[in-house]
């Protein structure tokens, strides 16, 4: 099936295509679509949504969207649904966002473990059908102060995960997508892709 991925984001769209390896993903802009998709919902569920229905009255294919971000316990849930978009720096960098959610952390005093998950949300839209597939993931973990390993990207070099000893950064490709909150989400949409037979 080809599937549109609601995202131009390389390192999430190689991610999706690693984990259906049967389907033919492909991006917008592999397409030559251009939308701005304005993601105001209040959930993460509701941004995936958003970003599905949109894409795919765009293209007429069917559409994965999802919308993930980080929880850390000790910020009660934030970055959360602003992840991406957490640091007021203009032209913020992942190391930028990286760099100021430690120091809202640390102003904050709190002892460690500092608790975190990954949550993600995921949307699948088939065109001119009313139904949507939704599916999510969690990944648990603690943030730690300093950055280890140069894989994924995003937050990954500070989401520790102890019973491996190892940050997400420091997983190859194939072990972050067995445990990650995206690679569990993915697992739960991937049957219904096959005969597009779903449930609500």
């Amino acid at each position: 099936m080809k599937i549109l991925i609601g995202t131009n984001n390389a390192h999430k769209a190689q991610e999706i295509r690693d984990m259906l390896p049967e389907h033919e993903i492909v991006r917008p802009k592999d397409i030559g679509l251009e939308l701005e998709v304005e993601e105001n919902g209040k959930t993460f569920e509701e941004n995936a949504k958003i970003k599905a229905r949109a894409f795919a009255e765009a293209s007429g294919l069917v559409t994965l969207a999802d919308d993930s971000g980080l929880e850390v316990d000790c910020l009660k849930g934030k970055p959360g649904i602003y992840s991406a978009r957490y640091c007021p720096k203009p032209g913020a960098t992942d190391a930028d966002r990286r760099q100021y959610l430690l120091e809202n952390i640390q102003k904050k005093g709190a002892q460690r473990p500092w608790k975190a998950r990954f949550r993600c949300e995921i949307a699948v839209v088939f065109p001119g059908r009313n139904k949507t597939l939704l599916a999510s993931g969690t990944c648990e973990g603690e943030i730690i102060p300093e950055e280890r390993g140069s894989n994924g990207f995003g937050y990954d070099p500070i989401f520790y995960k102890p019973e491996l000893s190892k940050t997400l950064a420091e997983l190859t490709e194939d072990e972050k997508n067995a445990i990650s909150h995206r690679g569990n989400a993915i697992k739960k949409v991937a049957p219904y892709l096959k005969d597009e037979s779903f449930e609500e």
